[in-house]
């Protein structure tokens, strides 16, 4: 696979995982071909796969969250208007983008955008145009989370003495 097939692979599916087992395709396994036992940096396509997993992280195309099951995961630009639609159903930590940098000492550090601070206004558009059963349809993962209900307020306890 080269990084061009592995946008289209995305582009394809829709939601797909960067590694990892889950209810979407995972770009490891299709790279590598088959389940990946450990981890996929032991694989004989390591290499490719490094490969295809930044030039995805790099599309303005792919919003590269922790969607599914807390795992890194890559969302087409179709699907945005209904991610946003459903927003309220996930977790909001799992459709925050997450961004890999190397700090100048080396260092891995991952950089978070809050929802909505990366929604593109014609996303919030398009998703304001969508019912919540439409919205459901197009995507290919369940909500983790039931929508938010407002929490009551926990009975004040007195302390006597």
């Amino acid at each position: 696979m080269t990084p061009k097939q592995a946008i289209a692979f995305v582009k394809a599916n829709g939601v797909v995982l960067e590694s990892g087992r889950g209810a979407v395709p995972s770009l490891a396994e299709a790279i590598a071909g088959a389940p990946i036992r450990g981890s996929w940096w032991a694989h004989p396509k390591a290499n490719t796969i490094f490969l295809c997993s930044r030039a995805i992280r790099e599309s303005a195309d792919v919003l590269v969250c922790r969607l599914v099951g807390g795992k890194v995961t890559y969302v087409y630009r179709h699907l945005w208007p209904a991610l946003v639609r459903l927003a309220r159903r996930f977790d909001a930590d799992r459709l925050a983008v997450i961004e890999e940098v190397h700090t100048p000492s080396g260092r891995h550090e991952v950089n978070v955008t809050k929802f909505l601070e990366w929604v593109p206004k014609e996303v919030k558009e398009a998703a304001a145009g969508l019912t919540d059963e439409e919205a459901t349809s197009l995507l290919p993962v369940a909500p983790t989370t039931s929508p938010r209900r407002r929490k009551r307020p926990s009975p004040k306890r007195r302390h006597n003495g």
